[in-house]
């Protein structure tokens, strides 16, 4: 019985289907198929019931899943504190991305890592929409905290970058509406809405003195990069990470509203899941980017948590 036959029998679990794992792992349906009525006939039960293409475990699946899931990640615990910190890893890492106004920075990471660890191939996967780690066999992801806070998994999240949010609009908005001075102001104004996978739209806005302000438009997007062209194409005042917006403040095209204001903070994370064995490639990511982003400036802190975000 090999250990990569029951952590292939976790991904088929975890994947729902024959189809589904074969996709995520780059094989064959036929070799899934063999490789899992291998470790049956080794392990002498069935572990799935098989209906047309529905597969659920049985009783002794079940079991075996629950019991393999802490013994696979001591093994690979185990392996990961004797190997030479120095020794080349190999493997295949997807890695979930939220379109986050410092993505290059993490992908630019990323790439070192990779130069670092030849053997070592990448999946990125850059969306806005809340995927179960698990199920899609994620390695690793960089999200926000409305991105990933409704997946029903024990994840270690821990933040990694900080970006102060402001309120921006054009010189040519301010011109036609008139500047706001006051935060109540704002209920005079067209805003430009945010809506965060979750479905939620963010029509109270996080101030950084631990109050919300009300506000309301007639624009939604769930793209940040969106709402910055919308600010800057006048149709609005927008919320924004202030490294998105502050070439465009320096050059006159935006104006930052409420200086005296209390910026409010949102974060990004490095999230993986707990319950799951990280692999040795994975660990080697996650200290890589730790370090990349500490050489950088950008990191937050080095402490686990799991704390709400707004972007």
């Amino acid at each position: 019985m090999k250990t990569e036959d029951i952590a292939l029998f976790h991904r088929i679990v975890e994947a729902g289907s024959l189809v589904d794992a074969a996709g995520l792992l780059y094989l064959p349906k036929s070799t899934i198929s063999r490789r899992l009525q291998g470790l049956e006939d080794d392990l002498g039960v069935k572990l799935f019931h098989r209906k047309n293409r529905a597969m659920t475990l049985t009783t002794a699946g079940s079991h075996f899943y629950n019991k393999t899931l802490s013994l696979l990640a001591s093994l690979d615990q185990t392996i990961t504190e004797i190997t030479d910190k120095d020794a080349e890893v190999s493997g295949h890492l997807r890695i979930l991305l939220f379109p986050v106004p410092d993505l290059m920075l993490i992908i630019n990471g990323i790439f070192k890592f990779m130069d670092l660890n030849p053997k070592v191939t990448v999946e990125l996967i850059v969306t806005t929409e809340p995927l179960d780690m698990i199920r899609h066999n994620i390695d690793i992801g960089f999200m926000i905290d409305e991105a990933f806070n409704n997946i029903d998994i024990d994840m270690v999240a821990r933040p990694i970058i900080s970006e102060t949010l402001h309120f921006v609009a054009s010189p040519e908005y301010l011109d036609k509406a008139g500047t706001p001075t006051e935060l109540s102001d704002m209920s005079l104004h067209n805003s430009i809405m945010f809506r965060f996978p979750n479905g939620q739209v963010f029509n109270e806005l996080p101030l950084g003195n631990n109050e919300f302000l009300s506000v309301s438009g007639n624009i939604c997007l769930n793209s940040v990069q969106l709402a910055l062209e919308s600010a800057l194409a006048s149709r609005g005042i927008a919320y924004i990470p202030e490294r998105l917006c502050e070439e465009y403040i320096n050059t006159g095209k935006l104006v930052r509203l409420f200086a005296d204001v209390e910026p409010y903070e949102g974060k990004c994370y490095l999230i993986y899941p707990s319950r799951r064995f990280v692999s040795l490639a994975s660990q080697r990511l996650i200290d890589h980017m730790l370090s990349f982003l500490i050489h950088d400036g950008q990191l937050l802190c080095n402490k686990s948590s799991k704390v709400r975000a707004w972007y």
